[in-house]
């Protein structure tokens, strides 16, 4: 009797371990070329990208996307979108902007959107990125699709329905795909594939990723993967399984939030140390995390209607790049944040309804012209330094927590600093430092003293300073 106790006390002790096993996560993130850990994602939206807001018109702009330094342009959604005026089939979103146009919300999967070009657009667009040296991946919407879908014309078995045979509205209020559909399964793998065949694209983005069955996108991946070696794929998820086997990188929705509560709730700045300290421990060793301060969605819905640019001020987006730009993860800029547009950047915009677009006059601006430079300058720093794009993330502790981050980023050949103030106001803080060569790679509004085995920083508002040292 005594020694089946001590059976299932050492087997419920078994599981104990398991369970903080797991919940720190000792999985291992697939690996990823090293091309990847070093680039910049550049995402574009083509409707507000330029006036025309066509693929031939940001063909044009390819030039500038290089100038600054970035190695990935990611096009929104570019298949042919389901314009359904009916409003019982709008997403909330849809409903609030009186548009039927969504982007995400597709018809057919083969076809590019007329209002957006044509398959000759897309393959110029692509052949161009190409031989700037950038890599080129597109917004793969497979959750859902519109009511009009080619695929439900096809067989209705392609999304899900009731019991009644009815099709039933998923999240967004749009029909969702039936996975358990082999055909439906097949379809849209050689979807992927087409696209990368017919178009030579580098890979995709795969929108609310985890809704999708993490089976479906690791059979994409090997497929596009044998077409082209080294295909990137980024998850919309905070899904931890996706870096197993199928994907790059991840998206972290919490992260560019976190930066709303900071700067404008005054939550204090330790928030975005233990937001990463949570993500971390959740996603697998080595995992990878989109840096952003602004996507599509995020800069749509800002919850006082205007660009981060005016919510923030210039000072504390460059402080948030140096953050981004520093930070394990790869850096992601969305299109504008490089020129400081500071126009409100609504994702279902279009020719014809809630005009807006990118405020390309900026570019001429004193802010314009910094910012650019600026994002020049931390593309190349970041691709120069391995332990920016490959070290281990260590964060440091400091006597201002509520308003300075501090980390070290460390590989076998160097070791980085980093100190951001995050607040609007002057601080003084002390960091534990010995290196007596240290060299400044960057630095704003900082002076620093020596005192012992320390370093005085006295920073200005969003400050930073990024040192190198042994």
């Amino acid at each position: 009797m005594r020694g089946n106790i001590l059976k299932i006390a050492f087997a419920l002790l078994g599981m104990a371990v398991a369970a903080c096993a797991y919940s720190r996560n000792e999985s291992i993130a697939r690996p990823t070329s090293g091309d990847f850990k070093k680039s910049t994602i550049y995402q574009i939206l083509l409707p507000l990208f330029t006036q025309e807001g066509t693929l031939k018109s940001a063909a044009e702009m390819l030039e500038h996307v290089k100038s600054t330094g970035v190695d990935i342009v990611y096009l929104c959604p570019i298949a042919e979108a389901d314009v359904d005026s009916n409003p019982e089939f709008w997403s909330k979103a849809q409903k609030a902007s009186n548009t039927p146009r969504n982007l995400y919300r597709i018809k057919d999967y083969y076809k590019v959107d007329p209002m957006l070009g044509n398959d000759a657009d897309l393959k110029s667009f692509v052949d161009k990125a190409h031989s700037l040296g950038l890599k080129v991946i597109l917004d793969l919407v497979y959750y859902h699709c519109g009511p009009n879908a080619k695929i439900i014309s096809m067989d209705k078995s392609n999304v899900v329905c009731d019991e009644n045979g009815n099709i039933k509205k998923g999240r967004w209020n749009w029909p969702e795909l039936n996975f358990a559909n082999p055909k439906l399964r097949e379809y849209m793998l050689k979807n992927m594939e087409y696209f990368v065949e017919k178009f030579d694209v580098d890979g995709y983005r795969t929108d609310v990723e985890g809704y999708v069955p993490i089976d479906f996108w690791v059979e994409g991946y090997k497929r596009i993967s044998k077409l082209k070696p080294g295909a990137v794929m980024v998850a919309e998820s905070r899904r931890a399984e996706a870096q197993l086997e199928a994907y790059d990188a991840n998206y972290s929705w919490s992260w560019p939030e976190i930066f709303w509560k900071v700067l404008k709730e005054g939550k204090s700045a330790a928030e975005i140390r233990a937001l990463w300290t949570k993500e971390n421990e959740k996603m697998p060793r080595g995992a990878r995390i989109l840096r952003t301060i602004d996507n599509h969605d995020t800069a749509t819905n800002i919850p006082n209607k205007q660009s981060h640019e005016k919510n923030f001020g210039f000072r504390a987006m460059n402080a948030i790049f140096v953050l981004n730009f520093t930070m394990d993860g790869i850096p992601f800029i969305y299109n504008g944040n490089e020129i400081a547009n500071d126009s409100y950047m609504h994702a279902l915009s279009t020719k014809n309804h809630k005009r807006c677009f990118i405020a390309w006059e900026n570019a001429f601006t004193s802010k314009g012209i910094e910012r650019l430079s600026f994002i020049k300058t931390l593309t190349g720093m970041r691709k120069a330094n391995p332990a920016l794009y490959d070290g281990e993330t260590r964060w440091i502790d400091t006597d201002k927590p509520d308003s300075v981050l501090a980390y070290t980023r460390e590989c076998p050949s160097q070791k980085i600093r980093v100190a951001i103030n995050m607040r609007d106001a002057e601080t003084e803080v002390s960091l534990p430092y010995s290196d007596a060569d240290a060299k400044a790679l960057l630095k704003y509004g900082v002076k620093f003293s020596r005192d012992g085995q320390n370093l005085k920083l006295s920073m200005k508002p969003f400050a930073y300073i990024v040192l190198q040292g042994k």
